[in-house]
């Protein structure tokens, strides 16, 4: 088994910086950019996104249900677009939030985090909620291949609320349950010091104490939504991380899209450049 990934990202992040570019063909912005509704638009807006990328971050992040809703032709951009980014150097975070139990989690799993499939992605979005147990297979195919995932932890859209914070006869919440759950798994693949492979979906607008979670160990990588139009800031990462803040891959999308085709490469350079100053400061 390989520990591997987590390595990958501390590198990516060390020399890239934290952003992450989300690559959402949202209908609106293939309007804006004046591309199709169809699988050719998505497939144009997420090759130009990851020719601006390249070379300027480490991550991107295609959402999957934009290509997903263009059928087979959609799914086949999608290929396209994250061999692209992955020839690019960029690693690939493929946001599908799969979850379910026994073989069919094992099938999500292999489409995504197989080497050499039509799907493969460095990384994949998975959701615990039927049971942390119930993503084992994908947990052992990732370390095996040197692959990664997210689990959802604590999201920050308010439906999720009464769900995620709700307290276990342990006294601990959901959303605490599960970072402790997959931390242990973490715990059995990496060396004292190194990142772990398995990382957590949590938002960046998310108020940890009243979620109920704070730092843990194994460090692993954090995948953080909510930066740009949801309201979080570079010069809040740090502020709302603490010390996992040298974890936080920070997501972007809109606020970095709605740039357009043409001002995309420079929206990108700006950005960085404040992630930048916010961790010089």
């Amino acid at each position: 088994m390989s520990s591997g990934f987590g390595e990958r990202v501390r590198a990516v992040l060390s020399a890239r910086g934290p952003l992450c570019v989300g690559i959402d063909p949202h209908a609106d912005l293939l309007d804006a950019w004046g591309l199709g509704q169809d699988a050719a638009g998505v497939r144009e807006f997420g090759l130009r996104t990851v020719d601006a990328a390249a070379d300027r971050v480490g991550v991107v992040k295609p959402q999957v249900s934009f290509f997903e809703r263009f059928g087979s032709a959609g799914i086949a951009a999608l290929e396209e677009v994250m061999a692209a980014a992955r020839a690019a150097g960029l690693l690939v975070i493929a946001d599908a939030k799969r979850g379910d139990i026994g073989t069919t989690m094992d099938a999500y799993a292999a489409a995504w985090l197989t080497p050499g499939a039509p799907l493969e992605a460095d990384a994949l979005t998975v959701n615990p909620f039927l049971g942390v147990g119930a993503l084992a297979d994908a947990f052992d195919l990732a370390a095996a291949t040197g692959k990664g995932v997210f689990v959802l932890a604590s999201t920050s859209n308010p439906e999720a609320t009464g769900l995620q914070r709700s307290l276990s006869p342990a006294g601990e919440t959901v959303s605490a349950g599960i970072i402790s759950e997959v931390s242990v798994r973490n715990s059995s693949l990496v060396a004292p010091g190194e990142w772990a492979p398995f990382g957590f979906v949590i938002g960046a607008t998310v108020d940890w104490p009243a979620a109920g979670i704070d730092a843990f160990s194994p460090f692993a990588p954090i995948l953080a939504p909510g930066f740009g139009v949801q309201g979080a800031t570079p010069r809040d990462l740090d502020g709302r991380f603490g010390a996992m803040g040298p974890a936080v891959i920070a997501s972007e999308s809109r606020s970095i899209l709605s740039a357009g085709p043409d001002g995309l490469a420079a929206a990108i350079d700006a950005r960085v450049a404040e992630y930048s100053e916010a961790r010089s400061a």
